[in-house]
């Protein structure tokens, strides 16, 4: 969540900045925050005042006792019971106050990058790369969610069948192609100097609020209600929270952590091209990369996680673009995010593989997740994120740009993984 601090001293500023949101009440919003602290900072200066009384008359009933001023005592240890039960009622309405003023945080995203351009949808993302040849296919190519029926590497009805629609079931080249995968992405992240994790794929509230998920999210994320756990939409979240209330070393930094995990998203259903086959699914597979940066490392860290994930596209030979996205796209907790986008050949569209975002410190301060400067002083880091890479778009890409003459050949970096050359 935002920095009370910086909404206080920055809050035109601030406002303007969450305008490339479209959100048009945003000043007002802000406002009714600083309220909320105002309130609480003159309350909180009641009850000190309260308590130092209470403190003082605590400190003379002793000597009137001994000085045999009854009467006085009695009027003291009076005063002293009435300021006691003052303090309590006010200490109640402090932790309501509080409890109020962090919700009215939660409910404000995270104000975009000065670089951020101003728009309403995707149509409005910048596109600031393009790399690779758009492939011509022969006149009987066919789209993804038919070759893999025809191949039958991936049934879509056994999923139906077992769980439901947008679980699909891998099978024999199918799976072998999607292990290879997950086995090229871990490899290059660890050459890269990230450090590998397995986590849970089931995270409990105070995780999913402690990197945005919630209350924002919470109706696209599956619950197990019993229990109050959440499925994972993506590994960032439980990895991220691995430095949950947790105060790093400058000598620690930057951490870089690589995470594979099932990815579950409750998504709308529609109809259209666009979510066929591998185009959209409720469980799919993602590798994750995540840093924890210096503030003044960070936009450097940005541009070095957004040059790895084009790395992965160059060696899976796949035409891409990078796109800046507008402020009405970005999500709710990120400051600037850049999406990848690799062009699916027989659909003729791009379709969207990564998105690599600097939180700045937006989630560090959820999560109160700082650092011990060289000087002693504890500041809030940055959080980084992006998906290196998620597996079905990118295996509907290199299906349909790979077709020819029957079969799908396996680009070179991926052989030594999948153990053959073509399906």
């Amino acid at each position: 969540m935002l920095e009370l601090k910086n909404i206080i001293q920055n809050k035109a500023s601030m406002a303007n900045a969450l305008g490339k949101r479209n959100i048009a009440d945003a000043g007002e919003k802000l406002e009714e925050i600083i309220a909320e602290d105002e309130k609480r900072r003159a309350i909180q200066r009641e009850n000190d005042d309260l308590l130092a009384e209470a403190n003082k008359i605590a400190k003379s009933i002793g000597s009137l006792m001994k000085s045999g001023n009854k009467e006085e005592a009695e009027k003291a240890k009076k005063r002293s019971s009435e300021l006691k039960q003052k303090t309590k009622e006010l200490s109640n309405t402090l932790k309501d106050i509080e409890n109020n003023l962090v919700q009215l945080l939660y409910q404000i995203p995270n104000a975009p990058h000065e670089s951020v351009p101003a728009g309403q949808s995707a149509e409005d993302n910048i596109s600031v790369f393009q790399s690779g040849t758009i492939p011509e296919l022969e006149s009987n190519a066919k789209p993804h969610w038919e070759l893999i029926e025809d191949l039958d590497i991936i049934d879509f009805k056994l999923g139906v069948k077992i769980t439901g629609a947008g679980f699909p079931v891998y099978k024999g080249k199918g799976a072998k192609l999607q292990r290879a995968l997950i086995n090229f992405f871990l490899f290059e992240a660890g050459n890269a100097g990230y450090d590998e994790v397995q986590p849970p794929i089931v995270i409990n509230e105070e995780s999913g609020y402690g990197t945005g998920q919630l209350p924002d999210k919470e109706g696209m994320m599956y619950e197990v209600e019993k229990e109050k756990l959440f499925l994972i939409p993506t590994a960032e979240v439980p990895i991220t929270n691995l430095y949950r209330d947790v105060i790093l070393k400058d000598s620690d930094l930057p951490v870089k952590n690589v995470g594979y995990s099932p990815c579950f998203r409750r998504e709308a259903g529609s109809w259209g091209s666009h979510v066929r086959g591998l185009n959209r699914l409720h469980q799919f597979d993602k590798v994750e990369i995540v840093q924890i940066s210096k503030p003044e490392d960070s936009y450097k860290t940005l541009d070095e996680m957004c040059e790895h994930v084009a790395a992965l596209l160059e060696k899976l030979e796949l035409p891409y673009r990078k796109l800046k996205l507008c402020g009405g796209d970005m999500g709710f907790t990120s400051a600037l995010t850049f999406d990848f986008e690799v062009f699916a050949a027989a659909q003729k569209k791009w379709l969207e593989v990564s998105s690599v975002s600097n939180f700045e410190t937006y989630q560090a301060n959820r999560l109160k997740l700082r650092y011990k400067n060289e000087e002693g002083k504890t500041n809030l880091l940055h959080t980084l994120n992006g998906s290196a890479l998620a597996l079905p778009r990118i295996v509907a890409a290199l299906l349909e740009n790979n077709q020819k003459d029957g079969h799908i050949s396996i680009p070179k970096a991926l052989q030594a993984y999948t153990g053959f050359d073509k399906i």
